[in-house]
């Protein structure tokens, strides 16, 4: 089971974008999936999740607004979409999945960092600066 964040880079103040995931051995369908980050010096934080069985969305008040996440046409696909960029959004994005039953989004998004049920994917950078 592995997962595998893309997409990160370098970005001005106020640019976009579109972070990808994919998973290998299993489908993310019915999973409750999320993205993490982990600025520098400190701890890995939920940023947005979606739970498996409702579909109910968390959102980190820092990020409401800029940050949106979906779920691909394809069972083994995630993606975040991030707008509006800040220097402080400047991080590690890790995705992330855990089945339903353990957690939904806020479960996963508050808790899942401590979790050895959820499985993390490698991260991406994403570095905002001018």
């Amino acid at each position: 089971v592995q997962l595998q964040a893309s997409g990160g880079g370098l970005v001005q103040p106020g640019g976009s974008l579109r972070l990808s995931c994919a998973a290998s051995a299993f489908i993310l369908d019915g999973e409750t999936i999320g993205w993490f980050r982990q600025a520098p010096g400190k701890e890995r934080e939920g940023v947005t999740c979606i739970g498996g069985s409702d579909g109910a969305r968390y959102v980190a008040n820092s990020v409401k607004g800029r940050f949106t996440m979906s779920r691909g046409h394809a069972n083994n696909m995630m993606y975040l979409q991030i707008n509006r960029l800040k220097p402080e959004d400047t991080a590690v994005y890790y995705c992330a999945a855990v089945a339903k039953h353990i957690f939904q989004a806020a479960g996963l998004c508050e808790m899942g960092r401590d979790s050895r049920y959820v499985f993390w994917g490698r991260g991406t950078l994403v570095t905002v600066s001018s």
